[in-house]
């Protein structure tokens, strides 16, 4: 399948095919779906999926009618690393994607606050007995 979406082209045939996905019912199931994830060689990801009129790709025919349909959707990295969270193992994502670096890179910044600020970060800090810099982290997350 290929198609124009938003002035970029998408075709299955010549995209890299990355990873499927699918649900457990059969194809004769209106429920039934199937995903696969592609990256174009210039780097873009898009999801191209299937599956009957009780899923996401059902399509309208006529009034309270549907059928199975299919389509293709754009991805940027963060969705496409969203859904392979989902329907990949550790192993396959990784393959994918590379190695999940899991330590946590802090940095030094400077930032310009008033003393009421600053004042109230400390304040915190010491109600809790934590760094300024976990208090503002906390207050992020």
């Amino acid at each position: 399948m290929n198609k124009v979406i938003n002035g970029r082209r998408y075709d299955t045939n010549s995209a890299r095919e990355l990873a499927s996905a699918s649900s457990a019912e059969g194809r004769s199931d209106f429920h039934w779906w199937e995903e696969t994830l592609y990256r174009k060689s210039t780097g873009e990801y898009f999801l191209y999926g299937e599956g009957g009129p009780s899923s996401r790709y059902a399509e309208a025919r006529g009034q309270n009618s549907w059928s199975g349909g299919c389509r293709i959707m754009p991805m940027s990295l963060q969705d496409a690393q969203a859904w392979a969270e989902k329907h990949l193992d550790a192993d396959d994502y990784e393959e994918i994607f590379g190695a999940i670096n899991e330590t946590v890179e802090k940095r030094n910044v400077t930032f310009s606050l008033t003393g009421a600020t600053i004042e109230k970060i400390t304040q915190m800090a010491l109600a809790q007995n934590i760094t300024k810099s976990e208090v503002i982290e906390q207050l992020l997350m």
